[in-house]
């Protein structure tokens, strides 16, 4: 670990690759070699946070210290656009990160980067959301217009201008819904608009790698998982002013995720390398463009994940190709994470599974580095008016960033997240299921620290339901700030949960996980769950 002013001798400091460029479907080193962007996401500067997840728990340095333990080489740094705005951020245990605790959300992005790059870590900077309530389908929203988005782009490629740990701009996690490639529908078609984006970020600094991400619907008809459709890219690529700066990132997930048609093919695991050749793996099969697989997890709990997630390690091995795990934090709703919730704990099995395409080492003592000041000293912006009209929003995945992602992903959000934290379909179909409708819901603790927590409920179906609710009391919680498949409102010290989202229509004997973070002076332990459904 990193003691605080510990001189390393240079023999041992970490070092970065610098900028990058592409060559065909390879990315090189300014040398001209080949290099693989191995990466992990740590998010949650997109969530309500503002900053990344489980510096409640461990170090910024012990995070990244893990990190590159594990085999990465760079980490994807999920942010949102309100986030960047902020003055300030949240749930940062002061003896744990005291250097972290005044600082502002940019702020704590140099800080990150900069401690990451003494790890030997490069820096993917991921615009995941507008705001840091939700995914979005588009690249704009009624609040953040399309010139919000490319002038925050702008500020942060002159922020880090001169800093070749930050390699590049991931334009837009997961366009989906109305999102098209290529349409020539203004509003919607996001080729456009990463074309724009893109030379923007490049007339500030031409030296980032710019970041496409897929679409869900794809011009043939055919739906795949948000951000991951590059069918198109075929006959129309995105070109930009700069040559040799754009790379192709989509995003696949498992079962568990979403149950999308190939899943139950009596084929299934041997076809999935069709599937992925079809969508986003012929760009490097045929030596049109890299692709970095942007996001891929799994809680690894079951026969069909496994085999996924086998068959995909071997493909991205097979091929070479770069990607980016969802995710290290443990708290992604879809996927779990690299850590357990003590965010020390590896999780072994998943690291094994990953082994094939990581470069294990010990883990270094980096070398200590200040903050870099900025080159420009941004000022912040205000929301301008929409240069267009959004499309109405459809129903978001489960982010990273979570994914609480995926993101969801809390974002989050897995990814997702996003979070994720999935299809043109992110929700089962309900069944014609003759029994009632009804619930059963467990509470997982997930993290807890001085002035909130973190926890995940387990809800399973015992018939079909369109909807349903879970209460609970919760003493010393003010409010809920954030929440992934279910919305949350506190009257008291009674916490009342809807369904919502990816997680509103059940089957019978399906099970999904959804959670919440709040704010708080104690969290509860077990608390007893009521629960309604209908």
């Amino acid at each position: 670990m990193m003691i605080a002013g510990a001189v390393v001798p240079a023999a041992t400091a970490a070092s970065v690759p610098g900028w990058l460029s592409t060559k065909g479907s390879t990315i090189v080193t300014a040398s001209g070699s080949p290099y693989v962007i191995k990466a992990t996401a740590w998010f949650g500067m997109e969530t309500s946070n503002c900053a990344p997840h489980g510096l409640w728990s461990i170090s910024l340095d012990e995070g990244l210290d893990a990190i590159a333990a594990m085999g990465f080489n760079t980490i994807r740094l999920p942010f949102s656009n309100e986030c960047l705005a902020a003055k300030s951020s949240n749930s940062i245990n002061a003896a744990v990160n005291p250097g972290l605790i005044s600082l502002s959300p940019l702020k704590l992005m140099d800080t990150v980067i900069a401690r990451a790059k003494a790890h030997g870590l490069s820096v993917i900077l991921d615009r995941h959301r507008p705001d840091s309530g939700a995914q979005s389908e588009l690249w704009y929203t009624s609040q953040y217009s399309e010139k919000r988005w490319i002038d925050d782009w702008k500020m942060l490629a002159a922020r880090y201008k001169n800093e070749p740990a930050v390699i590049g701009a991931d334009l837009h996690n997961e366009p989906h819904g109305p999102a098209c490639w290529n349409c020539g529908d203004a509003p919607r078609d996001w080729r456009a608009a990463a074309t724009r984006a893109g030379n923007a970020v490049l007339s500030v600094n031409p030296k980032l790698l710019i970041i496409v991400e897929g679409v869900e619907n794809q011009g043939d008809g055919t739906a795949t998982w948000w951000g991951g459709g590059l069918k198109d890219v075929r006959s129309a690529p995105v070109t930009l002013s700069v040559k040799n700066r754009v790379v192709y990132s989509p995003h696949d997930y498992p079962a568990t995720v979403h149950q999308q048609p190939w899943f139950s093919a009596p084929n299934y695991p041997d076809n999935l390398e069709g599937i992925w050749d079809a969508n986003w793996g012929y760009l490097v099969r045929q030596n049109i463009a890299p692709v970095l697989l942007g996001e891929f997890g799994t809680k690894l709990e079951t026969e069909s994940d496994r085999a996924w997630l086998k068959t995909l390690v071997a493909y991205l091995a097979k091929t070479k190709m770069s990607y980016a795990y969802w995710s290290f934090n443990p708290n992604s709703g879809d996927t779990g994470g690299l850590v357990t919730d003590d965010w020390r704990t590896w999780q072994t099995a998943k690291l094994a599974a990953l082994r094939p395409i990581l470069t294990p080492s010990p883990a270094s003592t980096p070398k200590p580095t200040s903050t870099p000041k900025p080159t420009v000293t941004p000022k912040p912006t205000s929301t301008p008016k929409p240069t267009s009209t959004p499309k109405p929003t459809v129903t978001p995945k489960p982010t990273t960033t979570p994914k609480p992602t995926s993101t969801p992903k809390p974002t989050a959000t897995p990814k997702p997240t996003t979070t994720p934290k999935p299809t043109s379909s992110p929700r089962p179909p309900a069944s014609a299921s003759p029994r009632p409708a009804g619930i059963t819901a467990s509470w997982i603790p997930q993290s807890a620290w001085g002035e909130g927590y973190v926890a995940e409920v387990e809800v399973t179906a015992t018939g079909p339901v369109s909807r349903w609710q879970v209460s609970f009391e919760a003493p010393g919680t003010t409010s809920v700030s954030n929440a992934w498949g279910m919305s949350c409102r506190l009257s008291g010290t009674t916490v009342t949960c809807q369904s919502a989202d990816w997680a509103s229509t059940l089957a019978p004997g399906q099970t999904v996980r959804v959670g919440l973070q709040a704010v708080a002076t104690k969290a509860p332990s077990s608390p007893k769950l009521s629960v309604a459904a209908s």
